[in-house]
């Protein structure tokens, strides 16, 4: 899709150590390190969680035990918090995939792909929470010489996977909500606003990207477009590669400007040194072809930007 015609590697890329910021904030602005960024820096969220699920599972333990009371039953007291607490061990062991989830969730816009995360995650989390609850109370209850019963059916799946459901949803709103208010925090922090959360400009002719312990070099004649992504914003270079970096579409706009880099949609930013043709679409609404043969749309809002492309007509 790609001509590869681009300024030398050695002039879009240095990977050096970034100093004003903890490793985990910066494996949370990389498209690539959600894992890591899942369980390093977010302990006090872990604790949050952890200290709520036990307090809940005593809770329940002792409901069922008075309940069972009432009934004229055995509390047992011992086996119901056994029961609920190798439940939430396991639960806890499983928050690291809701965080990694609700993290790729929040970097996309897609409605259709957010569903699709949502239930991936659910389904990975109801079997493993199910199969992990039912080895560790087999294996706890060999040790103590003792035995645990286990009778696999649609109806037992079905009761575990509505409890399962209600507490992936109550622990991935809770996850969403610190996400939503470390990344306020963190933005007041900064007193850059800039597109790339630390857009530096050590010369005139290039413009700096921090991508997770990275910063990439970039010349501004190797970006194609510059689109919104959620949270973040994805430039496209001329060889195909994409660096998605924390900010937004205003401000990158406002910094990009000078490089004849102007917004084409709501959504996107385009480079029209870099345009080769251009397409007027009767409804108003254009096409830009680039000078390695790539594509964009523009909308008729901002025709006027690519209104002096005109005599470049698109290639066939």
């Amino acid at each position: 899709m790609a001509d590869g015609q681009n300024a030398p590697e050695a002039e879009r890329v240095e990977a050096v150590w970034d100093q004003n910021r903890t490793r985990g904030d910066e494996a949370s602005s990389s498209g690539t390190s959600g894992w890591r960024a899942g369980i390093s820096g977010d302990w006090a969220t872990f604790a949050a969680i952890a200290a709520i699920a036990l307090i809940v599972g005593i809770v329940n333990a002792l409901s069922g035990a008075q309940d069972a009371a009432w009934r004229g039953d055995s509390a047992d007291i011992g086996r119901r918090l056994f029961w609920e607490m190798t439940s939430i061990v396991v639960i806890l062991a499983l928050v690291p995939i809701l965080m990694l989830s609700v993290r790729r969730m929040r970097r996309t816009t897609s409605i259709a792909a957010r569903i699709g995360i949502a239930a991936v995650a659910l389904l990975g989390f109801s079997a493993l929470h199910v199969a992990g609850m039912v080895g560790l109370r087999k294996f706890l209850l060999w040790l103590a010489g003792g035995a645990y019963e286990f009778h696999f059916s649609p109806a037992f799946v079905l009761y575990e996977f509505r409890k399962d459901a209600v507490t992936a949803l109550l622990i991935g709103a809770t996850l969403w909500l610190f996400e939503s208010r470390r990344e306020l925090r963190k933005a007041a922090q900064e007193p850059q606003s800039n597109p790339a959360a630390s857009l530096e400009q050590p010369s005139s002719n290039l413009i700096w990207l921090r991508d997770g312990t990275s910063r990439i070099r970039v010349a501004p004649r190797d970006i194609l477009w510059v689109a919104s992504a959620g949270n973040y914003i994805e430039y496209s270079l001329a060889n195909g590669t994409q660096h998605l970096i924390r900010g937004t579409l205003a401000a990158t706009e406002s910094e990009l400007a000078r490089f004849a880099i102007v917004r084409v949609h709501r959504t996107r930013l385009a480079n029209l040194d870099r345009v080769s043709g251009v397409d007027f679409k009767p409804s108003g609404d254009f096409e830009l072809t680039f000078d390695n043969g790539r594509t964009l749309g523009g909308s008729r809002r901002y025709r006027p930007a690519v209104a002096a492309l005109g005599s470049r007509a698109a290639p066939v």
